[in-house]
């Protein structure tokens, strides 16, 4: 093992840098991962812009990065016992909760009541080190056996994949459901799928971006171009006037949150996975009249392992999404591109 690695180190918010680094020791009950291939998710943006002051990350300079995959490279105390081996290929997730709370207890660990608590709880990229590096350390409970039949490429989407199918299930569709998705980025590109792994019977994708309508065009979605007229109002008339029966909220900004509720059939029920940076204010009257559901979806709980074999076998289609790829030493120019909605860029994979 080397003593020192590459990795991402964000000095301050938007102030970046390649640097050498010591290489992290994993603890009882973790392990250290040679990272293949990492993903760009929207919230390392916010993180690496400073968007969350004080919270992701507690501090700088900070690593960011947490969807990844890669293989073991060495094991802590512990980990072995869990039936991991050096070699290994696995997929990381980003919540490492405390396990006896009881959220975790009743399986919803990504609500851990204990977030945050040193020596309780971690995420990953969020609240302590990431895997923008050569190596990452990760407890046990937060890797996933990564099939060979999938790359490390597809690896590195399978939890932006988990979370399109957790806000799926959280949005509770069944079969025959018309479901509107608000945003074709990467989380609202596999809710579509997400949607009909669940048994959707139509799909619509309302967005502004004329790359990423294309996008969503092609993987055989329908779509509303937001910049012509009202999306609300679109969707409704695609709906015979009654709306969407689920509508999962992936945009995370003001206005998508307002046509969200606002094409929802009556009784209709909205899941948000989209975290907003600013207050949003919701038609209340009309939510209480027509019965409507509004529910948050954080994360992922439990779906890493369920999405493998849809990964697997087509059913998510990771690789559609996939846009762009750059070595770590190019990380500026990535995350310059991620941010460039002229760009296309939906999900891109970094190699360090």
């Amino acid at each position: 093992m080397p003593e020192t690695m590459q990795a991402l180190v964000v000095l301050e918010p938007s102030r970046l840098e390649i640097r050498e680094v010591p290489v992290p020791a994993p603890g009882p009950n973790e392990v250290l991962a040679r990272v293949r291939a990492v993903s760009i998710c929207g919230t390392d943006a916010h993180i690496i812009r400073g968007d969350y002051p004080g919270f992701w990350p507690p501090s700088f300079p900070f690593i960011p990065g947490h969807e990844w995959a890669g293989e073991i490279a060495a094991l802590g105390p512990g980990a072995e016992r869990f039936g991991w081996q050096v070699g290994d290929r696995v997929a990381g997730t980003s919540h490492d909760a405390c396990g006896v709370c009881q959220k975790c207890v009743e399986g919803r660990y990504n609500l851990c009541e204990n977030y945050g608590k040193p020596g309780l709880h971690r995420q990953y990229g969020h609240s302590v080190q990431g895997a923008d590096a050569e190596y990452v350390v990760h407890g046990v409970k937060c890797i996933f056996p990564l099939p060979d039949a999938l790359s490390f490429d597809e690896g590195a989407v399978i939890d932006p994949a988990s979370i399109a199918l957790h806000v799926a299930n959280r949005g509770n569709i069944v079969p025959g459901d018309t479901v509107a998705i608000t945003g074709a980025g990467a989380i609202g590109l596999l809710g579509g799928d997400a949607a009909r792994i669940r048994g959707a019977a139509r799909v619509i994708v309302i967005e502004r971006n004329p790359l990423r309508l294309a996008k969503a065009a092609a993987m055989g979605f329908e779509t509303v171009d937001a910049r012509e007229g009202d999306p609300v109002a679109v969707v409704r008339d695609l709906t015979d006037g009654f709306g969407a029966d689920v509508v999962l909220e992936c945009a995370g900004v003001p206005a998508t949150v307002q046509w969200a509720l606002g094409m929802l059939r009556r009784g209709g029920r909205c899941a948000a996975v989209g975290i907003p940076t600013v207050g949003v204010e919701i038609a209340m009257q009309k939510l209480v009249l027509d019965e409507l559901e509004l529910v948050g979806s954080r994360a992922s709980a439990g779906e890493m392992r369920r999405v493998m074999p849809h990964v697997e076998q087509g059913r998510m289609r990771v690789r559609d999404v996939m846009t762009h790829e750059f070595a770590l030493a190019d990380y500026a120019q990535a995350i310059d591109t991620f941010n460039n909605p002229t760009s296309g860029a939906i999900k891109i994979i970094v190699r360090p």
